[in-house]
């Protein structure tokens, strides 16, 4: 990759990352450490073999076999450090981590006891810049009534650093209706809403989240572009999609979307997307397991085609869409002053 191809001014940025998955951010030497502590030896190679997939279902596999490592409340606080630092790299001073409660509830894990730690393990590096908030996330093949346990695990944490509540995993599998009167609850709890959508699944899965379950940003999105009219109300609504480009080839998404064998950033529908005037949040989904960077998405949305004036709007929108107070989101993007 030819690194000149991002204009210095957009790399020097300070930046906002709003889909990011801590448990995809597990780089290989931290996978080693992880098992370490749990009497399991695992080298480098063996791990990167790991975080190598041809579809989505590959994928799956191996954020539930990296997930496996995660047992006690030490192994969060110990990749959320590593989180934190690797964000710092970036030019990240504000993020929305995704946290996979509903793993946790799975593994019969204690939430607010994993959450606490992570809590304890990022707040130094807001002396450093950081702020990081955090989503509580439950996996839609689980069902609603797992669905509404992370809601409830949210409540019991009581902190006003969990922002959201959201749906990742199969969207192919349970129906989205079916989650109404968990969004309910969450957004009676003062949580905003969040939706992985359109990533594999059609455009009708966003207009669902949106129109059924009130998303107010969607996880992904790229099957929006099947959709003028879908893509007039994300524009009409001003509901930004999160879009993660090397994700989407990683996966097998984006071929998926275009029935073809395999996809290249020649292809992507963000500048298609952008340019309809959809609000898009550039993010890596999970750096570590896709081999990318938010620097790297950047530049990959420059080989897009999107100019130097283009790229800073959207460095901005990031920002903008953030769940925070507008003076917060001011302060913090005034930071590229300081």
């Amino acid at each position: 990759m030819n690194s000149s191809i991002l204009p210095a001014s957009i790399a020097s940025l300070p930046k906002a990352e709003l889909h990011l998955h801590l448990e995809g951010s597990i780089q290989p030497a931290t996978v080693c450490a992880l098992t370490t502590q749990h009497n399991i030896l695992l080298t480098e190679d063996e791990v990167r073999r790991r975080y190598f997939y041809r579809d989505f279902a590959g994928f799956i596999n191996a954020f539930k076999w990296v997930t496996s490592f995660l047992r006690e409340p030490r192994d969060y606080a110990l990749i959320a450090r590593d989180l934190a630092e690797h964000l710092l790299t970036q030019g990240v001073v504000y993020a929305e981590v995704t946290l996979s409660v509903g793993v946790m509830l799975l593994r019969k894990q204690q939430p607010d006891a994993n959450f606490g730690a992570i809590l304890r393990a990022t707040e130094p590096f807001e002396k450093q810049g950081l702020r990081i908030n955090w989503i509580f996330d439950a996996a839609r093949q689980f069902g609603a009534e797992a669905a509404m346990d992370v809601v409830s695990a949210a409540q019991r944490c009581q902190s006003k650093a969990i922002v959201a509540f959201g749906i990742g995993g199969d969207e192919m599998s349970v129906a989205a209706k079916e989650f109404r009167p968990v969004y309910e609850q969450a957004a009676n709890n003062g949580l905003h809403l969040l939706m992985h959508a359109g990533e594999v699944g059609g455009p009708e899965k966003i207009r669902e989240a949106v129109e059924l379950l009130s998303a107010e940003r969607i996880g992904h999105g790229i099957a929006a572009a099947h959709d003028p009219a879908l893509m007039d109300l994300l524009v009409d609504r001003r509901i930004p999609l999160e879009i993660c480009p090397q994700s989407n080839i990683r996966t097998g998404a984006l071929a998926k979307q275009l029935r073809l064998s395999h996809a290249t950033l020649r292809e992507h529908p963000l500048p298609k997307l952008w340019r309809h005037g959809i609000p898009i949040v550039l993010s890596t989904d999970d750096p570590a397991m896709f081999h990318t960077t938010l620097l790297a998405e950047y530049e990959n949305t420059a080989q897009m085609g999107l100019g130097e004036t283009e790229l800073a709007r959207l460095v901005d929108m990031s920002f903008e869409h953030a769940f925070l107070p507008e003076d917060e989101k001011l302060a913090l993007r005034n930071t590229r002053n300081s």
